[in-house]
């Protein structure tokens, strides 16, 4: 089985996006493009994005409201035909289920604590938990939502893995101590190793040489 990889395309240039997307089809991985809030709400990004075929679509809006306009939002992005789409599971049960409910055949994603925040940065937001703790809560709660997959970081799957059977996808991978604005990260390798489905990876493979930064992933995960 190919190892599977979302690549972020994190950017607002269609020219570099396309480019992204050359670079890096192959043979030895299963590739997704993941699109953010950038590249979403850029003017030709979403024009982009649904023209784009044969691909696989991963669409990280990370919807955080109510339940009408989290189900609202989706219906307004239908036309995207996307793969993949994020709600925040902090969005609360009814919101999950209102947004399952009209997410058709798009896997509809929980994210849990994004990872650039640690125990500290969550304290000052009114979190008094332990991560790890709240992680598993809100797996419990995709789950009963009956959710298609979850975004955690790659730290977190093997708690995920106790009440979710289903896809788990981990941003927060990186290939050495560099972890920009990320802060709970592991290695590819290591992300795998604790049962990751999916990788997401943006700057180490799309910043500099995109052939080269995929070849070294290759090369890292054989």
């Amino acid at each position: 089985m190919k190892n599977k990889i979302f690549i972020a395309c994190d950017s607002k240039n269609i020219k570099k996006v396309k480019e992204i997307i050359k670079k890096t089809e192959n043979s030895k991985l299963k590739i997704g493009y993941k699109f953010g809030l950038e590249f979403l709400n850029s003017k030709s990004g979403r024009n982009f994005v649904s023209k784009l075929r044969n691909k696989i679509t991963f669409g990280d809006y990370k919807l955080a409201d109510i339940p009408n306009t989290c189900a609202s939002a989706i219906k307004a992005v239908s036309d995207l035909k996307l793969n993949y789409l994020t709600i925040h599971i902090s969005s609360g049960l009814n919101a999950l289920k209102a947004a399952k409910r009209v997410s058709g055949k798009t896997k509809l994603i929980g994210v849990t604590i994004l990872t650039s925040h640690n125990n500290v940065s969550l304290k000052e937001i009114g979190y008094n938990k332990d991560i790890k703790k709240i992680v598993l809560d809100q797996a419990k709660l995709a789950s009963k939502a009956k959710l298609d997959g979850i975004v955690c970081s790659p730290r977190e799957v093997n708690i995920v893995k106790k009440v979710f059977n289903k896809e788990i996808i981990t941003p927060g991978i990186r290939f050495n101590s560099k972890k920009d604005d990320q802060r709970r990260t592991l290695t590819p390798l290591q992300a795998y190793k604790n049962g990751s489905d999916w990788l997401v990876i943006g700057r180490p493979i799309t910043k500099g040489n995109v052939k080269n930064n995929l070849k070294n992933l290759i090369n890292h995960l054989s």
